[in-house]
């Protein structure tokens, strides 16, 4: 298997789409959070779309930091 695939350095594979899945990762974080306003009783559901919400926002805002300091 292995002799058969090309061997390639990472320069020749394509960019990850970084503007989309930031874009994505925003849109994420919408629609969890309007999740929030849903006619249920119990709030325990609230605290894990609002956790997720925060655990997708602080990747992006990782992601912001460290390419803009070239780290990534």
């Amino acid at each position: 298997m292995a002799g058969t695939e090309p061997v390639t350095s990472p320069d020749q594979h394509k960019p990850t789409p970084v503007k989309a899945a930031r874009i994505a990762g925003v849109f994420s974080i919408i629609a969890l959070l309007l999740m929030t306003l849903g006619n249920h009783e119990g709030r325990v559901e609230d605290v894990f779309l609002v956790t997720v919400a925060g655990i997708i926002a602080a990747l992006i805002i990782i992601d912001a930091v460290l390419r803009r300091n070239g780290l990534r």
